[in-house]
Parts: structure tokens; C-alpha cells; sequence
């Protein structure tokens, strides 16, 4: 619809950690070069308030729960004050993941995006490994995953993997946004196939997408991994690429492909996001689609 509010708020979650004091950093950063407003959450697992208070929601009610919101409403103000973005904090209950996505999805909370880090604290406080795997697999919105790497000038340097699928094109659109806003140059990368019918496929897709960053005025470049050079799987490859070039992002899709031939891209994003790297991912669930690609004539 025409006249339909365009979504503008991106979803931090936290257990107040050092990983997820980053995510929050790099959202900050994102949100002033993109007008947006941000949600700050944290989240009582299930079981530990089943544990602690014996009922669910008296945990709000206590002091543990105010002294939580106050902390809340100290980062939101700070957010304000230092840098002039509009925030909020809310707490939740439930398994962390399901609540991330469900408060995602539901449209009343205006979330465009969600930025969460992949480590955090045991107990009450985790913001884990599994629940960003979790969240990635099922969130309808797109999902940066953030480790130790700081947010530092942006995403000048942003690594797009592209493979067989139709799929797989879907997040130049979010690379051209991306690359408009931090002057980005934007790294086209691709395996290497041993199949002659296959690799001619990768290679015109590889060759469309190449078209339409220059025609949207992106700065490129494009490489075959080879096994001479990257001799691991798909994921070990994208990311000793990404790491050579020390990459300041790198875009995926997360939906797993019917065709082995074409890359199981949910397994391929599960390792890319679980795997010993610094760099942040940036997770998109692609549209169904069907066989004719219309989203790529509106470059």
C-alpha cells in the first residue's frame, strides 16, 4: 500500500554483557545514519522465573524487575542525551528466542530489523550461540549478528556471497542501501564448482549482480574461491575471505534449499554465524519468490 508507515525501529536485545553492550553500540551507529528508533529488550528465560518467583510476572512486580527497568530507562536517556536517538526499554518472559521473534513480528512494534550479539553471561543473563541461531532460522526480519568486532566507521567493506539460487540475489538490494549510506565497496564472492554446467550458472548470476551494483553507481569487486586457495567448505571459505580483507560485514540469506546442489544455505548460515569470527553477519530471510524473479527488475 502506498500510503502504508514503513517500518523504524530496530530490536536490541540484551543481557546487559559486553557482546551485547556492542550489538547496542552498533545499532546506535546504525540508527543515526538511518533515522531510526531503537528497542532495547531484556528477556527472564522461562525456566529461571518458574525457579525464582514460583509464578510467572511477579518478577515485574519485584524489586528485581524494577531495579532491570531502571537500568532500561538509564541506557534509553543516555541514548537521548549522547546521541540523539529516540529509544525505549522493555522486559519480557519466555524462551528468549521465541519472544526476539514474536515481538518482531507483530506489527504494532514497528521492528525493521533486529542487532543482537551471539555471546553473553549463564544463567538469567543469556543472550547465547543457540538463540541467535534460533532467531536467524525463523525471524521474517532481517538479523545483524554481532561478536567482538567494534562498529568502528561502518560497513565500508560488506562480503555478498552469491551461489545458484534465486534466493541468494534477494539481499543485493539491502547491500545497495547499505553501500549508499557508508560509501561501501562491496566484495561479490562465489565457489568455484567443478561442475562446467553449474559453474556457468554461478558465474551469470555473478555477472547480474555485478550489473546491478553498476548500475547503482556501487563500488565492486568479484572473486572465485578456489580450492587451491580455500580449500574448506562454503562457510570456511566466506569467512577466511572476509577475515583477508578484514570485512566490516558479511550478508547472507537463511533459508535452507531444497537442492543440494544448490548450496543448503540454512546449514551454510548456521556455520557462518556460529564459527570463531569477529565479523558481524547480516542474516535475510528471503521472499517466496516462485521461479520468476520479480524483485530483481526493481534495481
Amino acid at each position: 500500500m502506498e500510503n502504508e508507515k514503513k517500518k523504524n525501529t530496530i530490536l536490541v536485545p540484551t543481557d546487559f554483557s559486553q557482546v551485547a553492550e556492542n550489538a547496542l553500540d552498533h545499532a546506535v551507529q546504525v540508527a543515526k545514519e538511518f533515522g531510526n528508533e531503537i528497542c532495547i529488550m531484556h528477556i527472564f528465560e522461562e525456566s529461571f522465573i518458574g525457579n525464582i518467583w514460583g509464578q510467572k510476572n511477579s518478577y515485574k512486580e519485584g524489586l528485581v524487575g524494577q531495579m532491570l527497568q531502571e537500568k532500561l530507562d538509564k541506557m534509553v536517556d543516555d541514548l537521548d542525551r549522547n546521541h540523539g536517538v529516540k529509544a525505549k526499554g522493555v522486559i519480557e518472559s519466555g524462551r528468549i528466542y521465541s519472544v526476539i521473534v514474536d515481538y518482531a513480528a507483530d506489527e504494532k512494534n514497528d521492528i525493521e530489523s533486529i542487532i543482537m550479539g551471539t555471546q553473553g553471561a549463564s544463567g538469567m543473563a543469556q543472550i547465547v550461540g543457540s538463540n541467535a541461531s534460533r532467531v536467524i532460522a525463523t525471524s521474517e526480519v532481517p538479523v545483524v549478528v554481532v561478536k567482538e568486532k567494534q562498529y568502528g566507521h561502518g560497513y565500508k567493506d560488506i562480503v555478498l556471497p552469491i551461489d545458484l539460487s534465486l534466493e541468494s540475489k534477494q539481499k543485493v538490494w539491502w547491500a545497495i542501501q547499505l553501500a549508499k549510506k557508508y560509501n561501501s565497496t562491496v566484495h561479490i564472492i562465489a565457489i568455484k564448482l567443478t561442475d562446467e554446467f553449474l559453474m556457468n550458472r554461478v558465474k551469470a548470476n555473478l555477472h547480474q549482480v555485478e550489473e546491478v551494483l553498476s548500475k547503482n553507481g556501487i563500488e565492486h569487486t568479484s572473486k572465485m574461491l578456489a580450492d587451491e586457495q580455500y580449500p574448506g567448505n562454503p562457510a570456511d571459505d566466506t569467512l577466511q575471505y572476509a577475515e583477508e580483507i578484514n570485512a566490516d560485514l558479511i550478508m547472507i540469506m537463511t533459508q535452507q534449499e531444497k537442492n543440494f546442489t544448490e548450496f543448503i544455505i540454512g546449514s551454510y548460515a548456521q556455520q557462518i554465524v556460529n564459527k570463531h569470527s569477529s565479523i558481524p553477519v547480516m542474516c535475510i530471510t528471503p521472499k517466496r519468490i516462485g521461479f520468476k524473479p520479480d524483485f530483481w527488475t526493481g534495481f
